[in-house]
């Protein structure tokens, strides 16, 4: 396999609804295992927690995620957003309209200066993305 980088995102809880929701974002084929699952004795109240979760799409996407074990507490900070970009704009405006479904647009889906197309917001889990749509070349 060729080396790849790809975001792990950390939840308190709600790991497999994330995931659940990105899978119907992204389409793809979603693993997730519990505390439960992978250990003989889960931390307590883990026991359903994931672990471990990866999606992979068929556009070559992966994500990964996992709830936060106990004594491990996820801070939401400014210093991470998922981006996704490219050239087809009817797949990426379909990502953003699922990704800011339920959740806050910081910058509406729409032409900018430099030329492309882009948009930020924030899902309803807490994580923020950006998307930017580039224009074929002709």
């Amino acid at each position: 396999m060729p080396s790849r980088l790809n975001p792990y995102i950390s939840f308190s809880g709600d790991a497999k609804q994330a995931l659940e929701f990105y899978e119907e974002v992204f389409g793809g084929n979603l693993a997730a295992h519990t505390y439960g699952d992978s250990m003989s004795e889960a931390p307590p109240g883990h026991g359903d927690k994931v672990m471990h979760g990866m999606l992979e799409t068929t556009s070559g996407f992966t994500l990964m995620a996992s709830d936060n074990p106990p004594g491990m507490e996820r801070t939401a900070g400014n210093n991470i957003t998922v981006s996704l970009s490219g050239d087809e704009a009817d797949e990426l405006r379909g990502y953003w309209n699922k990704l800011s479904a339920g959740g806050t647009v910081t910058v509406p889906l729409e032409k900018q200066m430099w030329g492309d197309v882009f948009g930020m917001c924030t899902d309803k889990f807490g994580i923020p993305w950006m998307v930017n749509i580039t224009e074929r070349q002709a």
